[in-house]
């Protein structure tokens, strides 16, 4: 124990504490200095500021460490979030690109469709226009599709394959497409859809310009068709020939088979059926003109007797004369007027060498005064064909070509149908 303290004077040094510690027999004392307790109060205060720096350290960082990973989180959910809705947004895209191939895909089957249709219709006026250059009727060159501005439009084919090109059928854009889809690729896309809309635009027209020119050359060569039938038939009808059995034909295939409900036709269709109708009726114009006697028996002879009353170089007297005479010189070749049978060739009566030919619908032609006949009964001759020579046979005062066309046995004028030939020589030829 410390001993009593006395009362310190004023100026006089204080004393040290002693601590005195007393452990059984032993006995220790320690004399406590001001400055060791100046030290173990430093000492006691810097633990006690450490313990309070570690505590609030502790307590900080965990406040810290709370709030970055909350921070962290919410930039988490942020990016999800954002994430989330680029996904949805390519989503979008993606199924809008779908959408628009599949319409384009849809209207590139359409546009093949109508081209193909269009191929098919070109075949068919390929063989009616050959027909009707047949026939006499000249049509206009085949229609050029031209773009607007009047330069020449590039192929439909091209168009198609630049359409399947723009919607991502060709492996050079698919390579220029990225893989991870972003929004800055849209209007590229975008770009591209309209592109592949004005292209689609353009072939249309194109194709919807190509059927116009072909309904309208059809049309012009049913008009043209039906304008020289017309004039044939106004032609024939002067020689009294029977126009309904020139438009009928002699020569119809047979035919038959189950009765069936006509097709309606398309309006493409319908020009098609008019244009082969009046090809048709053109043809069978042409070929009565071709068969009927049309022709010169003696051409760039001179007619030195017509058709009618005369008087009888023989008897003197008023006498019919049943055909006309041709000034031809003995051997001068005599040509059939049109096509037909041989009915009759050699001597009969008056007539001396005689060729008679049958040309159908009643209509027969006689060559009189032959010095020789070429053709035997049976042949067939064309227009055109020598028949005999030129003489003075028969009942003549000389050589000349006597020649006569009959209808149902009766004498017509010849004159009617040389006439009706030379009309019918830019129609027919």
């Amino acid at each position: 124990m410390s001993a009593m303290r006395q009362p310190r004077a004023f100026g006089q040094r204080r004393e040290p504490h002693i601590i005195i510690v007393a452990q059984g027999d032993r006995i220790r004392h320690m004399t406590v200095r001001p400055w060791m307790a100046a030290l173990g109060i430093s000492l006691a205060g810097m633990m006690a500021i450490g313990y309070l720096g570690a505590t609030t350290y502790l307590v900080l960082r965990d406040n810290l460490i709370g709030a970055t990973m909350a921070r962290q989180a919410r930039m988490q959910h942020d990016y999800e979030d954002r994430i989330a809705a680029l996904r949805a947004q390519v989503d979008r895209v993606t199924s809008r690109q779908l959408l628009d191939q599949q319409i384009v895909e849809e209207k590139v089957e359409k546009l093949l469709e109508q081209q193909m249709a269009l191929t098919s219709r070109h075949g068919k006026l390929d063989s009616l226009v050959e027909r009707a250059e047949e026939n006499g009727v000249m049509p206009e060159s085949l229609p050029t599709v031209r773009s607007s501005d009047g330069s020449q439009r590039a192929s439909l084919n091209d168009g198609m394959r630049a359409i399947e090109r723009l919607m991502g059928h060709d492996s050079a854009e698919a390579e220029a497409t990225p893989d991870n889809v972003t929004l800055a690729y849209v209007p590229l896309r975008q770009t591209a859809a309209d592109r592949a809309d004005r292209l689609f635009s353009n072939v249309t027209r194109s194709l919807k310009d190509i059927e116009r020119e072909q309904l309208d050359r059809l049309q012009s060569l049913t008009i043209g068709a039906t304008a020289a039938a017309d004039e044939i038939g106004r032609i024939l009808r002067k020689t009294g020939v029977d126009i309904s059995l020139g438009e009928t034909g002699t020569d119809q295939p047979a035919v038959g088979g189950p009765y069936l409900d006509p097709q309606p036709p398309t309006g493409f269709d319908a020009s098609l059926s008019e244009l082969d109708a009046a090809l048709t009726r053109l043809e069978a114009m042409r070929s009565t003109a071709k068969r009927l006697p049309f022709a010169n028996p003696a051409p760039g002879k001179q007619i030195t007797s017509r058709f009618g009353n005369r008087i009888d170089p023989f008897f003197g007297r008023l006498a019919l004369h049943a055909g006309i005479d041709f000034s031809a010189a003995t051997g001068g070749e005599v040509k059939s007027t049109g096509s037909g049978t041989v009915i009759t060739a050699g001597r009969s009566g008056g007539y001396g060498n005689m060729v008679e030919i049958d040309h159908g619908d009643g209509i027969t032609t006689r060559f009189g005064h032959l010095s020789r006949v070429l053709v035997k009964v049976g042949d067939h001759v064309s227009t055109g064909d020598v028949v005999g020579l030129a003489g003075s046979t028969g009942r003549s005062t000389g050589p000349h070509l006597h020649y006569e066309v009959r209808r149902n046995g009766a004498p017509v004028d010849p004159m009617h149908f040389l006439n009706a030939g030379m009309k019918l020589t830019a129609l027919v030829d």
